[in-house]
């Protein structure tokens, strides 16, 4: 059994920065894919920024150059830094791992625009 907690999420003003954090406990491997969804109001879950079971990483086209992901395995943690936050960017954002066998997610963090 997995379990993903996250954290971090918060109110922010445009052009403004949040690193979010995913806490992952039980069985957990450093190759299993894992990384960030998010889920605005109305909108279908997208995916944001993933590591992949070879390590490297794929970004959302509209996130690039602004979002970073980082993860330490020792620590079962995975980061995702935002940077130049837009209005768009409002939504939960819910950290993912595939352990091949089962998908699962936290319960998400609200990130919300100020303005």
């Amino acid at each position: 059994q997995v379990q993903l907690v996250e954290s971090g999420g918060g109110l922010v003003q445009p052009g403004g920065s949040l690193r979010l954090s995913c806490a992952a406990s039980g069985r957990i491997f450093s190759n299993y894919p894992m990384g960030w969804y998010r889920q605005a109001p109305g909108k279908q879950r997208e995916s944001v920024a993933m590591f992949t079971s070879l390590g490297t990483t794929n970004y959302r086209d509209s996130v690039k150059g602004r979002f970073t992901i980082s993860r330490d395995n020792a620590k079962n943690t995975v980061w995702l830094q935002m940077n130049s936050l837009k209005p768009e960017d409002t939504a939960v954002y819910y950290c993912n791992i595939n352990t091949g066998y089962m998908n699962y997610w936290g319960k998400g963090t609200l990130v919300t625009d100020s303005s």
